[in-house]
């Protein structure tokens, strides 16, 4: 009977050439979702901002207006601003002006505004198949605050 003695280095042999493939082939399967992961990230956290200034920016717009006309106009103009500028689609923009407290008209001079913005976020490269991008979407939204001016006039 004879006994075969493996070599140390018989047995490195078989190993040689793995590594580099392995490499590739578990950097692949970790780095293509952690690229998706930033991007989709980026992507949110863009039209989170631009929903957090377009209530901000319209809150001020709509309390600082000396008229509900004046008021539409201002609220309009930023809006379009703030859309091309973030790149938010504005017909998925929501927009609702209300005041807090016990005003009867709303806006009126001396009351407290509240503008609240929402919108979604589609995620990127989901396919429009059996309506996946309509189901796969993050909604965003933010609410401000701010005092209309007393020299508000009632038309």
């Amino acid at each position: 009977m004879l006994l075969r003695r493996t070599s140390i280095e018989g047995l490195a042999d078989d190993e040689r050439g793995s590594a580099a493939l392995e490499f590739i082939v578990g950097g692949v399967i970790l780095l293509v979702p952690i690229v998706y992961l930033v991007v989709t990230l980026g992507i949110i956290q863009s039209h989170t901002m631009g929903v957090e200034a377009a209530s901000r920016h319209v809150a001020r717009a709509v309390a600082s207006a000396e008229s509900v006309e004046d008021a539409d106009e201002r609220a309009a103009a930023v809006l379009d601003s703030l859309a091309r500028e973030y790149d938010i689609d504005e017909e998925s923009l929501d927009v609702d002006v209300s005041c807090v407290g016990t005003t009867v008209v709303c806006p009126a001079a001396g009351a407290i505004v509240r503008v609240t913005v929402s919108s979604s976020v589609p995620l990127p490269l989901v396919p429009p198949v059996l309506g996946l991008d309509e189901s796969a979407r993050v909604g965003v939204e933010s609410s401000s605050v701010q005092k209309v001016s007393r020299y508000w006039r009632d038309e």
